[in-house]
């Protein structure tokens, strides 16, 4: 169940950082690192998912 909510936090996250890439921080100079660090994390949170479905975590 902690799995989960970690899961849930971390995408909730990634999308908080993609949401403001694509909104106040548009004309910054390193948004496409931010967005690379959301897709990082989005990656995070889909391969703990995939370990918990398949009984790994």
């Amino acid at each position: 169940m902690v799995l989960w909510l970690v899961v849930v936090f971390i995408v909730l996250s990634a999308t908080l950082i993609l949401a403001l890439t694509y909104g106040p921080m548009k004309a910054a100079a390193n948004v496409r690192v931010i967005r690379a660090i959301a897709g990082v994390q989005y990656a995070a949170a889909a391969v703990l998912a995939g370990a918990r479905i398949a009984g790994i975590a």
